[in-house]
C-alpha cells in the first residue's frame, strides 16, 4: 500500500462566500475527523489533492496539518462540482493501524475473456468494491483475471470472496464482471424469432384462399 504526503492548513469554519473564494484561489476546502477527535478544517491546494483523486490505486495519506507531525488517514469521501466536475470539498477518516477500516479499493482486470471471441462483449459493472481490513493490508487495487468468462457468465461479490481475504461490504450478488451478447445481436435474433412464428400463419391462409 503505497502512501502519500499531504499538507494542509488549518482553517476557520467560516461563511459560503469565504470557501467559495478559497476554491477561487485553487485550494479545496476539507475535513479531517476520527474517532473520538474533534473534526478538523484544513484546506489543501488543488494540485496535491488530485494524485490521490485521479488514480487507480488506493493511497494511505500522511496528512501535515501546518507542518505537524502527519495523521494516518484515507480518503473518505469527495465532492465534485456538478457541472465542471471540479473537486470543490473532501473528507479525510483519520485511521489506527491496529484497528479495521472500510475502504473503497479500485478493480484492475486483467486478460481476455474467451466469450469475445464468440461475439461477447465485457461488461463492468462495478470499478470499485468496498473491503474492510487493516490498513497495513489495504491494496493497490483488487486484480480480477476474466480469461475464463463465456457469453452469460459473470463475476459477482461472493466469487470475490473466495478470490480474496478481505471481507467485502457490498451485497454477495452483486454483480462486479459479465460477458453479455450485444444488443444489436440480440435485436436480430428477436426479429428472426418473429418472422418465423409469422411465416406459419400466412401459409395458412394460402391454403384457405385454395379451398375457397
Amino acid at each position: 500500500m503505497a502512501e502519500i504526503s499531504l499538507k494542509a492548513q488549518k482553517r476557520a469554519l467560516s461563511t459560503k462566500g469565504a470557501v467559495n473564494e478559497l476554491r477561487r484561489k485553487g485550494s479545496v476546502p476539507g475535513v479531517y475527523y476520527a474517532n473520538n477527535q474533534e473534526t478538523i478544517p484544513i484546506s489543501v491546494t488543488e494540485g496535491s489533492l488530485k494524485p490521490l483523486v485521479f488514480t487507480s490505486q488506493t493511497h494511505i495519506v500522511d496528512l501535515q496539518i501546518d507542518g505537524a507531525e502527519g495523521l494516518k488517514s484515507i480518503i473518505k469521501h469527495i465532492q465534485f462540482h456538478p457541472v465542471t466536475d471540479k473537486i470543490i470539498h473532501f473528507d479525510l477518516l483519520g485511521i489506527n493501524v491496529k484497528e479495521a477500516v472500510e475502504v473503497e479499493v479500485p478493480i484492475s482486470v486483467t486478460g481476455s475473456a474467451k466469450g469475445i471471441k464468440d461475439g461477447g462483449v465485457l461488461q463492468q459493472t462495478l470499478h470499485k468494491v468496498m473491503i474492510s481490513c487493516l490498513p497495513n493490508d489495504i491494496p493497490n487495487h483488487l486484480e480480477i483475471d476474466v480469461t475464463n468468462l463465456g457469453i452469460g457468465d459473470a463475476i459477482h461479490v461472493k466469487d470475490l470472496m473466495g478470490m480474496f481475504k478481505y471481507e467485502f461490504k457490498q451485497l454477495e450478488e452483486v454483480i462486479v464482471l459479465s460477458v453479455v451478447v450485444p444488443r444489436s445481436h440480440e435485436a436480430v435474433e428477436v426479429e428472426e424469432e418473429t418472422e418465423e412464428s409469422t411465416e406459419p400463419e400466412v401459409i395458412k391462409k394460402g391454403k384457405s384462399e385454395d379451398e375457397e
